[in-house]
């Protein structure tokens, strides 16, 4: 949630750039007036959804997507711009209208920082595990961290499958100039040899338990940032575990989970045939059937179009909400913390009913 701005909301706000920074990927910043800049204050690491209005899209659907902010966050100052990284992706909706027709000047909708994948800045030691466009909500985390924090150290072990591929390389490299004994750099290319480093590959988790240790005290690090696709995201978790470190101290963000299984979860049984779904939202609450597999999700924007989501996949948590009674399955989940779910958070875009009734409380 963002700082002081309650349920994220979208805005319209002016493109100032677009910046081009591999041959599939951009990086589009926006203008935030004076009277929206508190709404849009952020921590390092949070995400914007992106919203392209239905006739936009040529079969008159509306195109949502998230995209994490890559810029450092002011510390006393709401920003006055905000900067997110978009790659293209294959039949992509909105990352093809972004790369083709988003043009300096353009109005884009735009929602109110939300996500949890954060860190406040604090001394210490921290790390980061990342791949290919998993940088963007890093680069800002450690920014902002090794400007804020002059205790603070960061390792960042990052990989891209060639250096024309990788995005944001000059910001990075900045980093490393500007903080050389605070910030530690790892790069491995998946299909480019390099003349100094490691060697081509994948990190899997086999290489990941082997490294990690010989870079940094792995037990000494207090916040370890894993992000990009689901498998390198599970791999590096996997060497934690294997290493020692605390689940409390692994903070996870997937931003690819095609290769990845949903989160199993077992087959109803008894499930009811008819539910109810009562949901609290912006201090108005309403009861209403659930249709045969929905989500419950789906049922809520039948009747308030104004329901926070995003990407609909268990990913991004714009639709997370509190569990007030009843019982629900949850079909995935790369979004929530153990310690979310266990304090009643579910996803709603990933929820069906296994009671007659429940009942979800957006505003907490």
């Amino acid at each position: 949630m963002t700082q002081g701005a309650g349920r994220a909301r979208f805005h319209r706000l002016r493109v100032a750039a677009v910046d081009r920074l591999t041959d599939d990927a951009v990086a589009l910043t926006f203008a935030v007036p004076q009277e929206l800049r508190e709404a849009y204050r952020f921590t390092p690491g949070q995400h914007l959804a992106l919203r392209r209005a239905a006739g936009g899209t040529g079969d008159g659907a509306e195109v949502r997507r998230t995209y994490s902010i890559c810029s450092p966050a002011p510390a006393a100052t709401a920003p006055g711009t905000l900067r997110v990284g978009v790659r293209m992706v294959d039949g992509g909706a909105f990352s093809t209208y972004a790369h083709k027709e988003i043009a300096v000047g353009d109005e884009v909708e735009v929602m109110t920082p939300a996500g949890r994948f954060t860190l406040a800045p604090a001394p210490g030691r921290y790390a980061a595990v990342v791949g290919g466009s998993g940088i963007t909500p890093v680069l800002s985390i450690a920014a902002t961290l090794l400007e804020r924090e002059p205790e603070a150290r960061f390792c960042l072990v990052r990989s891209d499958r060639t250096t024309a591929s990788t995005m944001f390389l000059e910001e990075v490299a900045d980093l490393k100039d500007r903080y050389p004994d605070r910030f530690q750099l790892v790069t491995v290319f998946s299909r480019e040899e390099q003349q100094a480093g490691l060697a081509s590959g994948r990190l899997d988790t086999e290489r990941l338990s082997a490294l990690l240790p010989a870079l940094l005290p792995v037990d000494q690090v207090a916040g370890w940032f894993l992000c990009g696709p689901y498998g390198l995201v599970q791999s590096a978790e996997r060497a934690l575990r294997g290493l020692g470190v605390r689940r409390d101290r692994v903070h996870e963000e997937i931003f690819h989970v095609d290769d990845g299984p949903a989160t199993p979860r077992p087959a109803p049984t008894g499930a009811p045939a008819h539910s109810t779904v009562t949901a609290q939202l912006d201090g108005r609450a309403g009861t209403w059937p659930v249709q045969d597999g929905e989500s419950l999700l789906e049922t809520v924007l039948r009747n308030r179009p104004d329901a926070p989501y995003a990407c609909k996949g268990g990913v991004c948590g714009t639709c997370r909400a509190f569990l007030v009674s009843g019982s629900v399955r949850m079909d995935r989940n790369f979004a929530l913390e153990p310690e979310e779910t266990e304090a009643g958070y579910v996803l709603a875009c990933q929820s069906h009913p296994s009671t007659e009734q429940v009942e979800l409380d957006f505003d907490r």
